[in-house]
């Protein structure tokens, strides 16, 4: 906390020069300790950008196929699943399983296949070149060539932004139950923003650290499966506020979160809180490819009928991609379908 202004998140690193990151992916740590992260060849089959379920997915498949691949990531191999503090709803894990054992599944899986991957790396654009190949850039300025890609960058958290928020992020708002639910054990209130899946799964992921656990939702009903409502519902410890929009949050004098204030149906009040959780959806991380590739509705990548974009030898697939259902299966599912259409696009160009 001393080094990180008093705010409570992690990780938080210092370096023996004495600089620090606060929440630093792997590219911003491979920059400061200069690490060397690099492909053993310029020329693959199949560049697959992302390893999340989707990505590694795909990997697998293509591998199987004998299609030369190669995966980068600008974080960790797993991705945003690997951060999930259990999965409950995944086929074959009947008592569920935490999200980081599945992504760790998922990389053995495919390094079993010989599935090259990076992390830390972070694909800075794709071009189509005058001999055909696609040219993916990376941060580090390296240029990597391959028949087709597959973009499978996934999504992040969306913020509220709303008064407050930004200045109070680490410092009361958070955006991960799992990383920073732990700092609040023995707290008296906490708010989770969010009527949906995640939101309530994080919610009752945090009342094991909390007394009491407020849900606001600013549609009329939540928004989460059935027998998440039920769990919620009937547990004393929590209280849902259904058509309460969040409008700002609230500093004590020490600049932490003092207060959420919100609107409801009945005016504005502000509702105590120790911290705030916020779960209310997802933006596609496709800012790389604007420009390049058609973006759809919020940003996610558009796609044909058979996953690929507007950009022959490009395909896409899992959060990214417009249309797609923001689950784990599912992701999982499309990462297989764009390999198979990943080999019938090779199998077309005759080689």
């Amino acid at each position: 906390m001393e080094r990180n202004g008093g705010k409570l998140i992690i990780p938080v690193i210092e370096f023996p020069d004495g600089s620090i990151l606060i929440e630093p992916d792997n590219s911003e740590i491979a920059a400061v300790l200069k690490l060397e992260i690099t492909a053993s060849k310029s020329l693959y089959d199949l560049i697959v950008v992302g390893a999340g379920p989707a990505g590694l997915t795909s990997a697998i498949y293509a591998a199987r196929e004998g299609i030369d691949t190669l995966v980068l990531d600008k974080g960790a191999l797993g991705g945003q699943a690997g951060a999930t503090e259990r999965v409950d709803n995944y086929p074959g894990f009947p008592e569920g399983i935490t999200g980081g054992e599945l992504a760790s599944r998922y990389v053995d899986h495919a390094r079993r296949y010989g599935v090259e991957m990076l992390s830390g790396v972070q694909v800075r654009h794709i071009a189509r070149e005058d001999d055909g190949l696609l040219a993916v850039e990376t941060d580090q300025g390296a240029t990597y060539r391959a028949k087709a890609v597959v973009v499978a960058t996934g999504s992040t958290y969306r913020r509220l932004d709303v008064p407050g928020e930004e200045d109070l992020i680490g410092a009361g708002i958070h955006f991960c139950a799992t990383c920073d639910g732990p700092f609040y054990r023995g707290a008296k209130d906490l708010v989770v923003i969010g009527g949906g899946n995640s939101g309530l799964e994080e919610g009752l992921f945090l009342s094991q650290f909390a007394e009491k656990i407020t849900i606001l939702q600013d549609l009329p009903n939540l928004t989460a499966s059935v027998i998440l409502q039920e769990r919620v519902t009937n547990d004393p410890c929590f209280e849902v506020r259904t058509s309460t929009k969040v409008i700002g949050f609230i500093a004590d004098a020490n600049g932490r979160l003092e207060a959420v204030e919100v609107e409801t149906p009945q005016g504005t009040e502000s509702i105590e809180a120790d911290g705030a959780f916020i779960f209310i959806g997802l933006t596609p991380n496709s800012g790389f490819v604007e420009g390049t590739l058609d973006l759809g509705r919020a940003g996610f990548v558009a796609t044909r009928q058979t996953l690929e974009t507007n950009l022959p030898g490009v395909f896409a697939a899992g959060d990214v991609r417009e249309g797609s259902t923001k689950q784990i299966a599912s992701a999982v599912g499309e990462g297989a379908a764009v390999a198979l259409m990943v080999r019938a696009y090779l199998n077309s160009l005759g080689e």
